[in-house]
Order: C-alpha cells, then structure tokens, then sequence
C-alpha cells in the first residue's frame, strides 16, 4: 500500500471522526478501523492521536491561507481602489461572499470548524484555537481592510477597530448559523448584502459628505 495514500486517508478518517463526535472522544483505533488498517499500522506513520490533530491543523491552515482572502488583504485593496465610491459596497459583498462560501463548501475547512464547535468547551487548547481562528483573525483582517479603505477616502475617518467589529462580527454569526442549519445560507446571503450595504450607507465617505 503507497504510504503517502495510507497517510492521506488517515488524515481524511481521524478529520471525519473529529468532525462528527469530537478529538476527545475518538480513538486510535476508530480511526484506524475507519481506514481499515491495523492501530499497529497507523502507529507506523503517525506516533499519537495528537500529532494527527497537529498534522491535520497544519495543512488546513496552510490551505486556508493559501486561498483565503483575509491572508491576501492587498487584493481587497486593490479591488475596492478601482472602484467609483458608489461600486465599493458591492465589491465588499462579493469578496465577502467568496469568503463565507469557501469556509461553509470548503470539505476540509467546514470539518474543523465541526469539530472546533464540538471540542471548544471540553479543551482549552481548542477554545483558545476556535476564538483564534472565529474572532481574533476574522477582526484583524477586517480591521485592515477598513484601515484601507479610509486611507482610500472610501470610508469616513473613526475607530477602525470598532468599525470593522460592526461590519465583520454579524457575518460571523450568521457563519455559525450556517454551520448548524444549512438550509438557511440562502437567507444568510441575503442578509450579508443588506448589512454590507447598510453599513456602507451609515459610514460611507458619500454618506459623511451628505450630512456635513
């Protein structure tokens, strides 16, 4: 058997397993009856549960950064700076939008923030990575990307901080939603323009203009 493949199925198992009913409550050996091979044949290429979690990890957020666009702001940059002021609303939607797609279709991607979900209050270590991945990143990207866009003139001058919370944080929450009832990302989306566009039309540069 090609040991490269017996380790990628491992990985797809242990994944799966997680996803389903938590790090904690899978074994070795469920996840090596899940492959079908020997847990003395798992041993051979993985020497713990743990360091298939840290291997699993590891090549997800290097596909995660590879693809997402809060690890390439310069193109949210560059996308909303070719735009007329009036355009900016949309472009954002539509980034976002591939943003909120990616993480709810991503196979890999939407099975670990499963198992994040499942695992966040039983281990510290997972809650601490959930809060990194859900809250502590999601707001820095967006805290730059409005950093941008009021040094573009296309958002009025405020806490960016504070800014980017307004206009990230309900699309978080509706990520979550997603994530327990499917069938509603169809009103999520919905919902995403409207705030976008909401929020473009409370603190937009055109909107500052038309209140002095």
């Amino acid at each position: 058997m090609d040991k490269g493949g017996t380790k990628r199925e491992i990985l797809d198992a242990a994944l799966e397993l997680f996803s389903v009913q938590g790090y904690g409550a899978t074994s070795v050996s469920q996840i090596a009856d899940a492959v079908g091979i020997r847990k003395a044949s798992l041993y051979s290429h993985f020497s713990s549960k743990q360091e298939i979690l840290d291997t699993l990890f590891g090549a997800i957020r290097q596909q995660y950064d590879s693809y997402s666009l809060f690890s390439h702001m310069d193109q949210w940059e560059a996308a909303c700076a070719a735009d007329k002021p009036s355009d900016v609303p949309a472009t954002v939607i539509r980034l976002i939008l591939e943003q909120v797609r990616f993480i709810l279709h991503d196979p890999k991607v939407s099975r670990v923030r499963k198992m994040l979900l499942i695992v966040q209050f039983s281990d510290p270590q997972m809650a601490q990575l959930y809060t990194r991945q859900n809250y502590d990143n999601v707001l820095h990207a967006f805290t730059g990307l409005v950093e941008r866009l009021i040094r573009q003139g296309r958002l009025r001058r405020g806490e960016p901080s504070l800014l980017a919370a307004q206009l990230c944080l309900p699309v978080t929450v509706w990520i979550d939603l997603c994530t327990r009832a499917p069938e509603r990302e169809p009103e999520v989306e919905t919902l995403i323009c409207r705030h976008v566009r909401q929020f473009f039309a409370a603190y937009g540069a055109e909107s500052g203009a038309k209140n002095a």
